[in-house]
């Protein structure tokens, strides 16, 4: 993991979102409104350029809508997102090149693309919707990088996404994510759904990705442990509201606040982890 990266790419300033009537069990932090669910309330963070920033949370905590809101899949009742300064507003409301900036790696690999293409079809599909990202000349040869990239063999281009494994899929979806060449990725639960061995061949692959391409990085996930590996700071979600925030290092090993104590307790392995990097930062 690295210290000291400048500037802001990303800025999330003072989200809050409400979504409507809820069961009374499933609204510990209603407000306002009656029935009125506050799924994020005054959240701020921010993410610069090269940089990995952890967003880290039980179930439910709203981090996925905070992802959702960053890419413009929903819109917030107040606050901002900020890309370069500049406010971004819903996903049909962006310009190209600001659409172009985040995009977003979804937790279920399989889900998020379409059975019935084929990886070249996915990928050039990316492409149609965004022709100045498209590359200048041999597609089927832009393609095989893309593949090579994302630690595909060209021979994948001609498979269906229910023809591969999980880890393909979400090396495609990886895939698809890079073609229109962002500037940040935001990562919800990008690993959650695979195997462990494979969660540390994917998190292997956005540390190099992150090196290679210069992109930031959103992960979001709820497990500590995985976040730990390669995040250079983190922010901990709970309930709506981010409760305590910073360098990874320091929120492992010296945690302010107590949830952010109960999760470290529910995951022993870090025990200690705030005096070392994680070893997917570390390149092992």
């Amino acid at each position: 993991m690295r210290e000291g990266v400048d500037g802001t790419l990303l800025e999330v300033r003072d989200l809050r979102v409400t979504f409507g009537q809820r069961a009374a069990w499933l609204r510990p932090r209603a407000a306002g409104r009656s029935g009125e669910f506050v799924a994020v309330d005054s959240v701020s963070l921010s993410v610069a350029p090269d940089e990995i920033v952890g967003l880290v949370g039980e179930s439910g905590s709203g981090k996925t809508t905070v992802a959702r809101a960053i890419v413009g899949l929903v819109r917030p009742d107040s606050g901002a997102v900020l890309l370069d300064g500049v406010p971004l507003g819903p996903a049909g409301r962006r310009t190209t090149a600001q659409q172009r900036a985040a995009q977003m790696v979804f937790q279920d690999p399989r889900s998020s693309l379409s059975p019935r293409m084929t990886v070249a079809a996915i990928i050039d599909e990316a492409w149609r919707t965004h022709p100045s990202s498209a590359p200048p000349g041999d597609r089927t040869a832009a393609l095989h990088r893309l593949l090579d990239d994302v630690g595909l063999d060209a021979s994948v281009a001609r498979h269906r996404a229910d023809e591969l494994s999980g880890g393909q899929c979400q090396r495609v979806s990886i895939a698809r994510a890079l073609a229109v060449r962002p500037r940040l990725l935001v990562c919800d639960e990008a690993v959650s759904a695979l195997d462990v061995s494979v969660q540390a061949q994917i998190l292997r692959l956005l540390v190099d990705l992150r090196e290679r391409h210069h992109l930031a990085m959103l992960f979001i996930s709820h497990d500590l442990g995985v976040v730990h590996q390669i995040a250079d700071r983190i922010a901990v979600m709970r309930r709506g509201v981010v409760v305590e925030e910073g360098r990874t290092t320091e929120v492992l090993g010296s945690p302010r606040h107590e949830y952010t104590r109960s999760l470290l307790d529910a995951a022993p392995e870090l025990s200690g982890a705030g005096s070392q990097d994680g070893e997917v930062a570390r390149g092992a």
